[in-house]
């Protein structure tokens, strides 16, 4: 392949992605705040670690971010050491953050401004997803930004969608997440019930994940949520951070979303039990607490 890479981010998604890049090979430089973090990374590797955002930006043709929130979009984008110091006019930049949609908007017109393509690309898929690169992108910004960063992308999201302008890949994420937290609540619930009245769990879950209850949760997380295991997956943390997100966005639509803000503070619950690092599906152990 002809383009080479910057990573930005090497957490429990960035880390295994940047790999993926790797191996398919775009020549692929890293950048994480914790230095020894990149360095072992480019040892596993062959690839190369580089001590400021901006140095692993110079001369690449791709930059991929997936750090934490927005100030740490911002943190690892802007000023000196900053990737759009940098980047050269025709590269493009490519946010995997989870972020605000406002954020996306502004980043985009910055680097349109310098010539440089922007694509906002929350993923899903979890840490799973990642390791084994079959994350979704769901994509706003340049088109034809997307069409040239594609056969990067593919390396570790197997579903790549376009949802529109920048920003627009953000909303969606939004969407997922909503929707990720209902069904978890409810799937809790369930189990709850389930264990409450004696019925076998395997039993349970063969029969009512074929139909019209099935859900990625529910065949992926059941027995682990039945363990009471839940040192995996993605953290409560994230998860409080995009329903915040979210959950300000809806209130700058005009929109109430009471179960959102409802499972949001259950979450909160599970925090305060000492679940921060938690997997999401945790809110069951909040339920069986007493």
């Amino acid at each position: 392949m002809s383009m080479t890479c910057a990573f930005i981010g090497l957490g429990v998604m960035g880390y295994p992605m940047a790999g993926h890049l790797q191996r398919g090979g775009f020549t692929t430089t890293v950048y994480n705040r914790t230095q020894s973090k990149a360095q072992n990374w480019a040892s596993e590797y062959a690839g190369t670690s580089a001590g400021t955002p901006a140095q692993a930006a110079e001369g690449a043709t791709l930059v991929m971010l997936c750090v934490g929130n927005d100030d740490d979009v911002r943190s690892v984008v802007y000023g000196d050491d900053g990737v759009l110091a940098t980047m050269k006019a025709g590269s493009i930049l490519v946010d995997h953050t989870t972020a605000s949609a406002e954020l996306a908007k502004e980043i985009a017109e910055a680097a349109k401004e310098r010539g440089i393509g922007f694509l906002d690309a929350p993923v899903s898929g979890g840490q799973q997803g990642a390791e084994n690169g079959v994350l979704t992108a769901m994509i706003g910004g340049d088109r034809d930004a997307l069409e040239r960063a594609d056969a990067a992308l593919a390396c570790y999201a197997k579903t790549r969608e376009y949802m529109g302008p920048a920003g627009h890949g953000q909303l969606a994420k939004m969407v997922n997440q909503i929707c990720i937290a209902g069904v978890v609540q409810g799937l809790s619930e369930g189990l709850q019930l389930a264990r409450k009245v004696g019925l076998d769990p395997d039993t349970l879950i063969n029969a009512i994940s074929q139909g019209a209850a099935g859900s990625w949760q529910m065949k992926n997380r059941y027995s682990t949520m039945w363990a009471q295991h839940y040192e995996h997956g993605f953290a409560v943390d994230w998860m409080r951070k995009d329903l915040k997100i979210a959950l300000s966005e809806a209130e700058r639509q005009g929109l109430s979303m009471p179960m959102t803000a409802l499972v949001d503070q259950f979450y909160a619950e599970v925090q305060k039990m000492g679940g921060s690092r938690w997997d999401t599906s945790s809110l069951l152990a909040r339920l069986e607490r007493k």
